[in-house]
C-alpha cells in the first residue's frame, strides 16, 4: 500500500508494457463491517502503446489515481511496477496482490459497470463563528493548555503566550527563541514546556518568568513540519507528564528523562533509538511511550517510573507516532508508514491484543478514552471514529473530508475535530475542507462544519493542532498562526 501512497508524492513515468484481455473496470471489497473499503481499477489500453491503470478507493478519496502500466507476464499474469501489484486473471476473476497490508493477503476483484464514486461532501452548516480570534504569528501545531480562565501555547516563532480565554487579550509572553511544536503542561503554580532549541522549561504561570530550564541534549534533532516534497515530516512534541513531583519527557534524540518538577533536576536518562516526540502515560509503576525510528521502525516501551529500567518493549514494525493512551489495562496507539494500524497493547506485558488496519492512512491522532468509548481522528481516510478500546471495533466513523492529526475533544453531547488540508498534487476526491467540526457523541453525525478561511498559496491549511474545551470555550490554533475560540455549545 506503501507503493501507493508514495504515488501521491512522485509521478512515475508509464512503464513500456502490454497487457490482453484485462480492460475496463473492475472492482472489489476487503475489510469487515466496521472497517471496510471498496476498490476499482480501470485499465485504458491505448492503440499503439502500453495498458495504463487508473485506482479507485473510496476511503482514501482515490478517484483515477494514474498507478503505471500492465507488463503482460503471459499465463494469465501480469503486474503493475510502479505500484507493486501482482495481478492473476482466472475466468471473470481478478485476485490482486499487494493492496493490503501483508502483501501476499489478495483482494478479488469482478468486472463492473461502475468504480467507486467520488462525490463531494454533502453540505453541512457553517456552525457558530468565532467569538474572537488572536493572530499569534507563526503557525501553532500545539494543543493550548486551558486552566483557570487562561489558555496557554506555543508557535513557531518561538513564543509562549498567555491568553485570556474571555476576550483574546495577552496576559504575558515569554519567547523562547526557535519553535515550539509541543502542549504545555499546566499546574496551579507553573508551566511546562519543550522546545526546539533542546530545552524544557519552567516558567511561572502568573508572570511567565523563567523558573528553571533543563537541557534534553536534542536541539540538533532535524525536524521537517508538513511539506509537499517530504514524505515523513515531524510535526509534533511531546506534552510533558507530571507524577509524584517528576517531570517525565521525551526528546528528539532518543533520550528519555525524568525531571524534579521543583528544580528541574535529572533524576535519571536512557537511551533508545529513534526520535521520541509523542506525550508518555504512566501506567502502575510504569511509564510508557513510543519511537519514530527512520521510515520503517518504531516501538511501544515502558520503563520504570523510578529508575528508567526497561520492563517491556513492543516492536511495532513501523514508526509509532500516536500518543499512547490507557483504556480497559490496554495501551491504545498508532503507526504510520507502510504497516498503518491502530493498536491494543497489554499495558503490563507489551503483548498485542488487537490491531485495525487503517488502509495506508497514517495514526496519528491521539485517543480520547471516555468509559468504553474512544474517539479519534486520522489522516489520509479523512475521518473521525468512536471505537471500543478494549477489542478495537468500530461504532461509528464519519468522514470530515481533510485530516484529523491531532485528537478530538469531547463533550457530554459532542465530538469536536480539527481539519486540515494539504495541497498536493495528486488524483483525489473533490470538496477536502479544513475547519472546525462538530459531530453527535452517540451517532457520528455531523452537525456543522465551520470552514476555515482560505490561506492562498499555503500548502497547509486548517487546524492540525486539538481542539481545547472548557465551560463556554472551545479553543484551536490554527496553521494560520491564529488562536481562535468558539462556543462549545
Amino acid at each position: 500500500m506503501r507503493a501507493l501512497t508514495m504515488l501521491l508524492l512522485l509521478a512515475p513515468a508509464l512503464l513500456p508494457a502490454h497487457a490482453a484481455g484485462l480492460d475496463g473496470r473492475w472492482r472489489g471489497e476487503a475489510g469487515t463491517s466496521d472497517n471496510h473499503a471498496v476498490f476499482g481499477i480501470e485499465f485504458r489500453p491505448a492503440a499503439d502503446g502500453p495498458t495504463a491503470a487508473y485506482f479507485y478507493q473510496d476511503n482514501l478519496d482515490f478517484c483515477g489515481l494514474a498507478i503505471g502500466t500492465l507488463e503482460d507476464r503471459g499465463d494469465g499474469e501480469a503486474v503493475i511496477p510502479a505500484a507493486g501489484l501482482e495481478l492473476t486473471r482466472s475466468g471473470e476473476t481478478l485476485r490482486v496482490a499487494g493492496l493490503l497490508d501483508d502483501p501476499k493477503d489478495i483482494v478479488a476483484f469482478v468486472r463492473a459497470s461502475a468504480l467507486p464514486p467520488c462525490a463531494a461532501p454533502p453540505a453541512v452548516p457553517a456552525g457558530p463563528g468565532p467569538l474572537w480570534q488572536r493572530r499569534l504569528g507563526g503557525a501553532i501545531y500545539a494543543t493550548a493548555a486551558l486552566r483557570d480562565g487562561y489558555a496557554y501555547v506555543g508557535n513557531t516563532d518561538g513564543v509562549f503566550h498567555a491568553i485570556a480565554m474571555a476576550d483574546g487579550s495577552i496576559a504575558w509572553t515569554h519567547a523562547a527563541g526557535r519553535p515550539i511544536y509541543g502542549e504545555a503542561l499546566v499546574t496551579a503554580d507553573a508551566v511546562f514546556f519543550v522546545c526546539d532549541n533542546g530545552y524544557l522549561y519552567r516558567l511561572d504561570r502568573a508572570t511567565g518568568k523563567e523558573r528553571w530550564r533543563y537541557d534534553l541534549g536534542d536541539e540538533r534533532s532535524s525536524r521537517i513540519p508538513p511539506d509537499p516534497n517530504v514524505y515523513d515530516y515531524d510535526r509534533q512534541s511531546p506534552r510533558p507528564l507530571l507524577v509524584d513531583g517528576v517531570i517525565y519527557v521525551g526528546a528528539g534524540d532518543g533520550g528519555f528523562h525524568a525531571v524534579r518538577a521543583d528544580s528541574g533536576t535529572r533524576l535519571w536518562r536512557t537511551q533508545w533509538q529513534g526520535k521520541i516526540r509523542t506525550t508518555a502515560v504512566a501506567y502502575a509503576d510504569d511509564v510508557i511511550f513510543t519511537t519514530i525510528d527512520g521510515a520503517d521502525h518504531g516501538a511501544v516501551i515502558a520503563v520504570k517510573r523510578t529508575s528508567g529500567e526497561l520492563d517491556w518493549k513492543y516492536d511495532a514494525g513501523a514508526p509509532v507516532t500516536t500518543a499512547p493512551a490507557i483504556a480497559g489495562g490496554l495501551v491504545v496507539t498508532g503507526t504510520r508508514g507502510e504497516h498503518t494500524h491502530l493498536l491494543g497493547i497489554d499495558a503490563a506485558t507489551g503483548a498485542l491484543k488487537w490491531s485495525q488496519y487503517y488502509w495506508g492512512s497514517w495514526v496519528e491522532s491521539e485517543a480520547v478514552v471516555a468509559g468504553d468509548h474512544a474517539y479519534i481522528g486520522s489522516g489520509d481516510l479523512y475521518s473521525v471514529s468512536d471505537f471500543d478500546p478494549v477489542t478495537g471495533r468500530n461504532r461509528w466513523r464519519t468522514r470530515v473530508h481533510g485530516w484529523v492529526l491531532a485528537r478530538p475533544a469531547i463533550t457530554a453531547e459532542a465530538v469536536f475535530a480539527g481539519v486540515s488540508i494539504a495541497r498536493r498534487n495528486r488524483d483525489t476526491g473533490p470538496g477536502h475542507r479544513p475547519g472546525l467540526v462538530r459531530l453527535d457523541r452517540d451517532t457520528g453525525r455531523v452537525a456543522w462544519q465551520w470552514p476555515m478561511p482560505e490561506w492562498p498559496g499555503a500548502f497547509l491549511d486548517g487546524f492540525v493542532a486539538a481542539p481545547a474545551v472548557s465551560p463556554g470555550r472551545i479553543l484551536i490554533g490554527g496553521v494560520d498562526g491564529t488562536l481562535y475560540a468558539f462556543p462549545a455549545d
